[in-house]
């Protein structure tokens, strides 16, 4: 059974920087068949589910563009470690914030699709003030 953690939320002003964690047990990294994709997606309140930052096991990385410049995703395998490094925050990155992950093979990179991942953490805040 997989198991995704995060941890590292917290409250922050405007500007400052956080980085997430998201411990994964459970999970086969080692597939010659498939990849192992990793995503950091966010929601806020009344808001939809938006994919902020992806990695494959090949270390490609997409973001989304609201982020791009600012947000760094990054994998470690020997750990099986997820992180999200933000900077520059601003009041509109509050949001409950997950870790994905997923085995599969997908063209084109890793996907910022939520219904692209199966394993999902609880999520962690972050919330930016002004």
């Amino acid at each position: 059974q997989v198991h995704l953690v995060e941890s590292g939320g917290g409250s922050v002003q405007a500007g400052g920087s956080l980085r997430l964690s998201c411990v994964a047990s459970g999970l086969n990294t080692s597939s010659l068949q498939s990849k192992t994709y990793w995503g950091w997606f966010r929601q806020a309140p009344g808001k939809e589910r938006e994919g902020v930052a992806a990695i494959d096991s090949d270390g490609t990385t997409a973001y989304a563009d609201s982020v791009k410049g600012r947000f760094t995703i990054s994998q470690d395998d020997t750990s099986n470690t997820l992180y999200l490094h933000m900077n520059s925050l601003k009041p509109e990155d509050t949001a409950m914030y997950y870790c994905a992950a997923e085995n599969a093979y997908y063209v084109g990179g890793p996907p910022l699709d939520d219904y692209e991942y199966n394993y999902w953490g609880r999520g962690t805040q972050v919330t930016v003030s002004s």
